[in-house]
């Protein structure tokens, strides 16, 4: 691993940088109505100097860049308060897969004003019977003329509530398989016969939604990929929605150190406590490994090279530790742990939020489980997972009462 830029890349670093100094303190300068109007000013502001996309091609509005180029803006980036959160579905996983799948025409009319910030994608794959086991989902599509009918609900489908336009996976055959019978297309998330509901949450938001399907319309021209082929476009999704997820956010082993410094237990102070120091050492060396790990992701970056499989183990760990670290923090602050307020709590109440928001890393993605099956069996060689309905047709799956 080499954790030093080339000479190349510390060039590459200062200018973003330096022009991150200059267009920050420039946009917040400026009056916004909102986090919505922010996030899309500081969006449009990157677009137009070509850092929205850096390894997106020139000739779609993008920066022509190369990958580790993407990482170090991005390492750069997050060091300034600027909202960007809004556009990462889309940018990430929606619009990528309409750049491979869609017609000259699609693209031009989409990729632009996504990445100008101007339109927003959501991603509906998730079901009540098919969350990580995708290729279950039961939302139908009949074709009626040159168009398709679809009944049917989605749910978990983060932003859709202020999302313009979507992806979303549908059943077109129940004679095959169930992974052969699946079709994509894109739609207007304001089309007639979608009705979209915010889900609350324990954390106070409604981030999350459920969409209903109610003989929605949806053009054969919208359709990204063949039909029943929707699974091989899926695919390319799902690729693009572990990297965006991969990462670690939140509460680290350095801010409950810092808590356990202020914070008494029974005998002193908890950072005094053995069993906490040993959790605390295992936190840091999890943390490490997984620094490290994303080095080597970099690494292979710099050096023109297609990173390997260790990129997959990056959302099981950090999901884990974050619930791990909230879940002690949480209950090192006894009664106080409880407390909802940011303003009153410790570090604006960053453990608190950990506790909610980790269980659903540890689902957004793909759950843990789905991926250790990936490692085990992608990575290490090891047997697959038995499959009794791997050769049946969808229509034959049993259901429940």
């Amino acid at each position: 691993m080499d954790f030093n830029d080339t000479a190349e890349e510390a060039g590459y670093r200062a200018a973003a940088r330096a022009w991150l100094e200059k267009n920050v303190a420039e946009h917040k300068a400026l009056p916004h109505a909102d986090d919505m109007a922010a996030a899309r000013s500081w969006q449009a502001r990157k677009a137009a100097a070509g850092y929205a996309q850096i390894t997106w091609p020139k000739e779609w509005g993008g920066g022509g860049g190369t990958p580790i180029q993407g990482v170090i803006f991005g390492q750069e980036e997050a060091k300034f308060p600027v909202q960007y959160g809004y556009f990462t579905i889309g940018l990430g996983m929606c619009v990528p897969t309409v750049m491979a799948f869609a017609d000259e025409e699609t693209k031009k009319r989409f990729v632009g004003p996504a990445l100008r910030g101007e339109e927003i994608w959501s991603q509906l794959f998730s079901e009540p019977a098919g969350g990580s086991d995708v290729a279950a989902i039961r939302t139908r599509a009949v074709r009626d003329g040159d168009d398709w009918v679809v009944n049917g609900q989605k749910v978990w489908t983060s932003g859709a509530h202020y999302s313009d336009y979507g992806i979303v996976l549908v059943r077109t055959n129940v004679d095959v398989p169930k992974h052969k019978g699946l079709t994509m297309f894109w739609l207007d998330l304001r089309s007639p016969g979608i009705e979209i509901r915010p889900i609350h949450q324990m954390s106070g938001g409604s981030n999350f939604n459920e969409i209903y399907f109610t003989d929605v319309r949806i053009p054969d021209s919208q359709r990204l990929g063949a039909v029943d082929d929707g699974w091989k476009v899926a695919l390319v999704t799902l690729m693009n929605e572990r990297l965006a997820v991969g990462g670690g956010v939140g509460a680290s082993p350095k801010e409950i150190l810092a808590l356990a410094k202020d914070l008494d237990a029974a005998d002193g102070p908890l950072i005094a406590d053995p069993a906490f120091r040993q959790r605390l050492a295992d936190w840091y060396v999890q943390a490490e490994g997984l620094r490290n790990t994303r080095m080597r992701t970099i690494t292979a970056l710099s050096r023109g090279q297609t990173p390997g499989p260790e990129s997959s183990i990056g959302k099981i760990i950090a999901a884990n530790q974050l619930q791990d670290l909230g879940n002690a923090a949480v209950e090192a602050e006894d009664q106080y742990g409880i407390i909802a307020d940011p303003a009153l709590l410790p570090l604006k109440g960053l453990f608190q939020t950990a506790v909610m928001n980790a269980p659903g890393l540890r689902i957004a993605g793909g759950t843990d489980e789905i991926l250790k099956n990936i490692i085990a069996e992608r990575v290490l060689g090891l047997p697959g997972e038995i499959r009794v309905d791997k050769d049946a047709a969808f229509r034959d799956l049993p259901v429940g009462r």
